[in-house]
């Protein structure tokens, strides 16, 4: 092989690794979600009955996504709890996704993950750049689940919003629990509670703050007998003539 060709294709090879390197949605990386409700939660609990039926799995997967707004308002914390996972098919996998689950519980109506930047699933997440990620794929940014025992988490996730009208709330979406394979096991809707309200509350030392009222105009005081007043005024600015004269006598 000539050189010249041994050199094509180190720099496509090297050019491949550095896309995957770059790689992000076409709108770009998520942002940053702040101004999120402070105080508003957003739960997602599996229902009793699985979606998928057959293998292993008794019943279904046991377990919920608790997600509350970040401090002072900017992102998600999250609180994620699985059990009564199958013997078989892991790790496991787990999203947000755009739809919320219809009244037949059909797993497959939730349609994609939450993706706001048009990212696509492949290539796989890199969990070191999760802005690079797309926004629902939380096992993908924040781990998977590796094995059948019960299985806690807790994360804070920058890039997914409780913020009504946000393109990254998830509030009126859906979580879905996949096998490795991405087919779906179980899926519930998020059911939200808490303020709305999008600016903290004022902090400090606890002490109350005493304001003034405002003040009244003082009462007026009805003046009687008008004319004897103005004639005592009228003899005081005379008497002072009437006794320079009588000096002069």
């Amino acid at each position: 092989m000539r050189v010249s060709n041994i050199i094509s294709l180190s720099a496509i090879g090297a050019s491949s690794v550095l896309a995957q390197d770059n790689v992000t949605g076409k709108l770009g990386d998520a942002a940053v979600i702040t101004g999120n409700p402070i105080g508003k939660t957003a739960v997602a609990t599996l229902p009793e009955e699985a979606f998928w039926k057959g293998g292993s799995l008794n019943g279904n997967v046991k377990g919920s996504v608790v997600a509350k707004s970040g401090p002072n308002g900017e992102g998600i914390d999250y609180e994620v709890s699985f059990s009564n996972l199958p013997q078989e098919g892991g790790p496991f996998i787990y999203h947000l996704h755009v739809a919320p689950v219809p009244e037949d519980g059909n797993c497959t109506s939730t349609l994609a993950h939450l993706d706001q930047y048009i990212r696509g699933e492949d290539p796989a997440c890199d969990p070191a750049r999760p802005q690079s990620c797309q926004q629902g794929d939380l096992s993908g940014k924040y781990g998977k689940i590796q094995s059948s025992e019960p299985f806690t988490a807790k994360f804070h996730d920058p890039y997914t919003s409780l913020k009504e009208g946000d393109g990254a709330y998830f509030g009126n979406r859906s979580l879905v629990f996949h096998f490795a394979n991405k087919t779906r096991i179980s899926c519930a809707n998020f059911v939200v509670s808490g303020s709305n309200t999008t600016v903290p509350y004022p902090t400090g030392t606890g002490s109350i703050i005493k304001t003034s009222p405002a003040p009244t105009a003082s009462p007026s005081v009805p003046v009687t007998n008008a004319g004897a007043m103005f004639n005592v005024v009228k003899n005081l600015a005379i008497a002072p003539v009437v006794a320079g004269f009588l000096a002069l006598l």
